[in-house]
């Protein structure tokens, strides 16, 4: 009885995966009806030049789309048929009190006296289980360990409200908040909802120095609470530092995001996938040019439409690193877009470099469509700004916490001790689902699906109505089915229910949205009148389940 904390969340998350077990389709194909290729991941060609990753599922879109699992977000076209609604992208807002944690401890110094308190990936998490909040961060361990200048430690904080953060004191280092001696330069520190071995809920892919050459790989370590960590259980081969992972739950894979050189950009991504994480870390390496790995395959460069540095725009950008999660019914993707100068530049000039996050977002969970190239997360430039520049993705984010996004982030501030230090970790919150909305004005515009089929029956949207949102079900020619559901009328809710929809349960039909005056963020098909999604809750959050499954909690 004493693992039954661990296993009632796997539970809650079986009935929502029923629906996809259930279908008779073929193996290659996902949830929401995406065919994959035979060859899986694609081995795309290295290109000579930036360019747009192209996105197989928007050119050809299946005939009818799954929209079982998640809310439906209008981030791209996928869903669309046709509409004449203005498409608008929105930005976070960074938190007045930020930042919400920085270095104020000795040990989180350098030797010569560079402080760090952030996340270089690692991950904040919200706990269902123990109901809090949880950080693990990058922090200097000069006074700690004196290997060299640059030495690292993983430390931890946590929270009741994801605001405040504290600092708890632990024996793993007497006296401090370390969890890991390691020397490291990235880690991802990743909550495993699906994991049935309590020892082994938490994973920490660390980037670890070797002792013997001071080359880069990844160490996985397990944890039953993310603060006593094993020995580690899996090596990868010789890396580039800035890696990291996430798991697919879509198609239950972990997979790895590596620094990788093309004639780009030797700041470019390549990536592996494995179902077991010790696989995955094990199979990790550097690839010999012209030599095919089996693995290991190249993933993306920086495109052509990346911002650049407005004080060198001579640079061209780079992808610094590319951190994901699965949250609804996509997988979201953190772009830290690297704008220059080079480190020997900024140690010259005594600035930072410039990174800054910007999202796409995918289906298949390998191609990514970037609809925007604005700044999802940007710098302030200002002297005494946390984030004055090297803005860095954490992993795990965003967590859901009422009706908002939490997303958090490291930057560093402009000072005279070391051109690349001084992190900080701030928080920034967008709207529940609130990447993309299709918005109308004065005028009456409309939205109509592509053919979809659910098997959920409660029609539920999110949307910020100030005129009036009618929805009809039509067939596949346009046809009116149903023009019955109620009109919704100055009303701004991320969870507002429209109607009973089961008669088309298992059917191919469009929803066609008609507007006046607002933004529609999504939609979704719901068994439950409570609207719960069966969609993937990211990092989580206060009052949801621990499956990390949108799911009633009694389920």
């Amino acid at each position: 009885m004493k693992n039954i904390r661990y296993i009632l969340p796997l539970l809650a998350g079986l009935f929502a995966a029923c629906a996809q077990e259930e279908r008779p389709t073929a193996q290659n194909v996902l949830y929401n009806g995406i065919e994959l290729p035979d060859v899986w991941p694609p081995r795309h060609a290295e290109p000579s030049e930036a360019a747009l990753m192209p996105v197989p599922y928007l050119e050809k879109k299946p005939e009818v789309i799954r929209v079982d699992v998640g809310r439906q977000l209008f981030v791209d076209d996928f869903l669309v048929r046709e509409s004449d609604m203005e498409t608008v992208f929105h930005k976070p807002h960074y938190y007045a009190g930020n930042p919400v944690l920085e270095p104020t401890a000795a040990w989180e110094k350098t030797i010569e006296g560079a402080p760090y308190a952030s996340p270089f990936s690692d991950g904040v998490w919200y706990d269902e289980l123990e109901g809090k909040f949880k950080m693990w961060y990058l922090a200097g361990a000069g006074t700690l360990h004196k290997e060299d200048k640059q030495t690292f430690y993983t430390a931890y904080a946590e929270s009741e409200d994801g605001r405040t953060w504290f600092k708890p004191t632990l024996d793993i280092l007497p006296g401090t908040n370390v969890v890991d001696t390691c020397n490291r330069d990235a880690a991802t520190i990743w909550l495993d909802r699906t994991e049935s071995d309590p020892a082994k809920r938490y994973k920490l892919f660390n980037v670890e120095r070797r002792p013997t050459d001071r080359r880069w790989q990844f160490i996985l370590k397990y944890s039953p609470d993310g603060i006593r960590w094993s020995e580690g259980v899996a090596q990868s081969g010789d890396l580039y530092d800035r890696s990291s992972v996430f798991y697919n739950p879509f198609r239950k894979v972990w997979c790895l995001s590596m620094r990788y050189g093309t004639p780009v950009s030797s700041r470019s991504r390549a990536y592996l996938e494995a179902a077991d994480p010790e696989v995955a870390v094990s199979m990790a390496h550097r690839v010999r040019k012209g030599v095919p790995d089996r693995n290991v395959v190249f993933w993306f460069t920086p495109d052509n439409l990346e911002p650049r540095h407005p004080e060198f725009p001579e640079v061209n950008p780079g992808i610094y690193n590319f951190d994901c999660i699965a949250y609804e019914s996509i997988l979201l993707g953190q772009y830290s877009v690297w704008q220059g100068p080079e480190n020997h530049i900024c140690g010259k000039l005594g600035i930072q470099k410039r990174n800054e996050i910007l999202l796409g977002y995918s289906r298949d969970g390998f191609h990514f469509a970037r609809p925007s190239h604005e700044p999802f997360l940007a710098v302030n430039p200002t002297e005494g700004a946390w984030n004055w520049g090297n803005m860095q993705s954490v992993g795990g984010v965003p967590l859901i916490v009422g009706d908002s996004l939490y997303f958090y982030a490291s930057g560093r501030r402009l000072n005279r001790i070391m051109w690349d230090s001084y992190t900080s970790t701030g928080l920034a919150t967008l709207r529940r689902d609130g990447f993309v909305s299709r918005r109308a004005g004065s005028e009456p515009r409309t939205l109509t699906t592509e053919l979809i089929r659910f098997d959920g029956r409660h029609l539920f949207v999110n949307a910020d109505v100030r005129g009036s949102l009618r929805i009809e079900v039509l067939d596949a020619n346009g046809r009116i089915l149903e023009a019955g559901l109620p009109q919704i009328s100055a009303e701004n809710a991320t969870k507002r229910y429209v109607g009973d929809l089961k008669k088309w349960c298992g059917k191919p039909v469009r929803l066609r949205f008609t507007m006046t005056d607002g933004d529609l963020y999504a939609f979704w098909l719901s068994p439950w009148q409570s609207g719960e999604s069966r969609g993937y809750t990211a990092g989580g959050g206060p009052g949801l389940s621990p499956s990390g499954i949108d799911v009633p909690l009694e389920q």
